[in-house]
């Protein structure tokens, strides 16, 4: 399956550069996959879609200010760094990151942030183009003080704005580690969250802090070749309690679909008891979906795995029409934009 099948065209000007000015309030593309049919509603009529029995399962990650400026220690250039992934099996906080210039540093550099509050030592240069760095001092201090949240680069708004940083999380974030929102969370208010559970509906949470898994493209020619990065994920108890008695599973954004369907054949096996690993679960058309029934998700980059994982539920070309009538009917795309149900 050729990767170029997962592309389409998309003008500038419908890439959000904000978020709805409520969050609740962004539009809503409904795809029903038996009838074959699409509608257009507001976010909040998703409460229409909703019957006694669901259980909603939201991903609580939230997202670090994960991007940092330092200098190499030899008093040269200036290095931007984006913690992705903090990896195991050291008393000290090492992560996978992003390098700009990554051609300055070489194995064994260090990078000084601030007054020499935080070194970042290069141990590792991936061949993919990752470095692995570990870090001395007080980095998540650090962070909280002098770090920025990582919005997407598309995004050409004030980085340190205030109400950028509380819109790029959602209202359930709680367990700090993802490098980018799950961005299909976004939509949701306590409001909204309290009259969904009033129609009979659970809701359960997992997490997996996204990471570059979500937000590297596809370049290999065929999408089978692709690599997906593994993403660390913990499924509570009670979580997999309540998928065990769900009567429709309906997963909010890619993040937790792939947790989900990581852990189907758990749930399906009658475990009860809390669970947490690595998923590089890659979801692409042909697979069969073990434990989702419905999915909410926003309107992805083309070429990536996201857009095939859509395709992978909704079906390819029901996908791709969905993508050719949101341009149409000029919704807002990725993270800041509209959001589509597909039942």
């Amino acid at each position: 399956m050729r990767t170029a099948e997962f592309d389409y065209n998309l003008p500038e000007e419908l890439i959000a550069q904000a978020p709805a000015a409520d969050r609740d309030h962004s539009r809503l593309m409904v795809l029903d996959r038996k009838a074959g049919t699409i509608d257009h509603r507001v976010f909040y009529e998703i409460l229409d879609y909703f019957q006694p029995g669901d259980l909603l399962v939201l991903n609580n990650t939230k997202v670090m200010p994960a991007n940092l400026s330092g200098r190499k220690e030899d008093g040269g250039n200036m290095i931007e760094v984006l913690l992705s992934k903090e990896l195991a099996g050291s008393d000290k906080p090492r992560f996978e990151c992003l390098v700009k210039p990554g051609k300055k540093l070489k194995v064994g550099d260090r990078v000084v942030f601030g007054e020499n509050e935080v070194v970042g030592t290069v141990l590792e240069k991936t061949v993919s183009g990752e470095q692995i760095l570990e870090f001395s001092g007080d980095l998540w201090g650090y962070m909280r003080k002098a770090g920025e949240l990582p919005l997407p680069p598309y995004v050409k708004a004030n980085r340190r704005s205030a109400e950028l940083r509380e819109r790029y999380q959602t209202v359930f974030a709680e367990k700090e580690g993802a490098s980018a929102a799950p961005t299909a969370g976004l939509h949701f208010t306590p409001e909204l969250l309290a009259n969904i559970e009033g129609r009979g509906v659970k809701i359960a949470y997992v997490t997996l802090h996204t990471g570059l898994a979500t937000f590297k493209p596809i370049y290999a020619e065929n999408i089978e070749d692709h690599h997906m990065y593994s993403e660390t994920f913990e499924v509570p108890a009670e979580t997999m309690s309540m998928l065990g008695m769900a009567k429709r599973v309906v997963a909010v954004g890619t993040t937790a679909i792939r947790t989900l369907e990581t852990i189907a054949d758990q749930v399906k096996a009658g475990n009860r008891e809390g669970t947490k690993g690595e998923t590089a679960l890659f979801i692409y058309p042909g697979y069969q979906f073990k434990l989702v029934d419905a999915i909410i998700t926003n309107f992805h980059f083309p070429r990536t795995s996201l857009i095939a994982l859509v395709a992978a539920f909704a079906g390819q070309a029901f996908t791709l029409n969905a993508y050719e009538a949101a341009v149409r009917e000029k919704y807002r795309f990725y993270s800041f934009g509209d959001a589509m149900l597909i039942l």
